[in-house]
C-alpha cells in the first residue's frame, strides 16, 4: 500500500515539527520546508525518512521547488508557517514589519495551497489543514499584523471549503491558543517589554484569558490534525476549530496613554 504523502510549511521547529513527527510515526510520506537551515539539518538529522527543503513560505519560486519536489500527487497540506510579528500599538508599527508578517503568515498560505490544490486533487481523500489562531477569533491588543493575518485565514480557509469541497477536498483552520514552547516565551517577553512588566506577569495573565487557565501542547494540536487528515473527519470541512481551553478574550490591561 502506497503511504500517503503530507506536505508542511515551517515543519523544522516547534509545532511544525510535531506535526511532522505526529504524521510520519504513522507511517505518511512527509515532505516539510522550512527558512531555517539549522533546524533543517537538526530534524533531517533525528528523522533521515523526512524529505526536507530549504524554502520560504512567502517566496514563490521557493514554494514552486518544494512542491516540485514532492511529485504530482499529495494527499495532505499543512500549512503552518506562521510569525509572531511585532508587539506595540498600532500607531508604532513599521509598516514594513506589517508587510513581512501579512507576507509569511498569509501570502505563504496562499502560495502553498496554489501549487498544492492540483496533487491534492490527485490524493486519496485529500485535505488541507491551516494553523490559523484564536487571534483569528477575537482581537488581540498590541498584535495587529499577526490577528490580521490569522483572520483572514480563516475567511480563506472557508472559501477553499466552498470551492473544493465538489472536489472531495476538506478544508479546516485550526485555532490554538498560546502554545507552550519558544515562540510564546519570545511574544510574552516582547510584550513585557512594551508594558513595563515582568515575564511571569504577562504569562499568567495570558493563562488567565481561557477557562482552563493553561497553554496549549503541541500533540494537542498534532492530535486534531491527525484526526482531521483521519477519514472520521470527511464531513467536516470549513470549520476554525479552536484548542484553546475556552478563551473568553484576548484581553490585557492597558494603561491609558496620556
Amino acid at each position: 500500500m502506497t503511504s500517503r504523502r503530507i506536505a508542511i510549511t515551517a515543519g523544522a521547529s516547534g509545532i511544525g515539527r510535531a506535526l511532522a513527527e505526529g504524521f510520519l510515526a504513522l507511517g505518511y510520506d512527509v515532505h516539510l520546508c522550512d527558512a531555517d537551515a539549522a533546524a533543517i539539518d537538526a530534524v533531517a538529522q533525528a528523522h533521515p525518512a523526512l524529505h526536507t527543503t530549504l524554502a520560504d513560505v512567502s517566496s514563490h519560486d521557493d514554494m514552486v521547488r518544494f512542491f516540485d519536489s514532492i511529485g504530482d500527487t499529495l494527499d495532505v497540506l499543512i500549512n503552518n508557517a506562521g510569525i509572531s510579528g511585532p508587539t506595540g500599538r498600532c500607531e508604532d508599527i513599521a509598516p514594513a514589519d506589517f508587510a513581512r508578517t501579512i507576507d509569511v503568515n498569509l501570502n505563504g498560505a496562499f502560495l502553498a495551497t496554489r501549487l498544492a490544490i492540483p496533487r491534492l486533487r490527485r490524493g486519496d481523500q485529500a485535505t488541507i489543514i491551516t494553523l490559523s489562531s484564536n487571534a483569528g477569533l477575537f482581537g488581540c491588543p498590541l498584535r495587529s499584523p499577526y490577528v490580521a493575518s490569522k483572520w483572514a485565514l480563516i475567511g480563506l480557509t472557508k472559501t477553499w471549503a466552498m470551492e473544493l469541497g465538489p472536489d472531495g477536498i476538506t478544508v479546516n483552520a485550526i485555532c490554538p491558543a498560546s502554545v507552550e514552547g519558544p515562540r510564546i516565551r519570545g511574544v510574552i517577553d516582547r510584550d513585557a517589554a512594551a508594558r513595563g512588566l515582568t515575564h511571569d506577569q504577562v504569562a499568567n495573565e495570558y493563562q488567565r484569558q481561557s477557562s482552563m487557565r493553561r497553554f496549549i501542547q503541541p500533540d494537542e494540536i498534532v492530535a486534531l490534525a491527525l484526526y482531521l487528515a483521519g477519514p472520521a473527519a470527511r464531513n467536516i470541512s470549513g470549520q476554525a476549530l479552536a484548542v484553546d481551553g475556552h478563551t473568553e478574550g484576548l484581553w490585557l490591561d492597558l494603561e491609558p496613554v496620556s
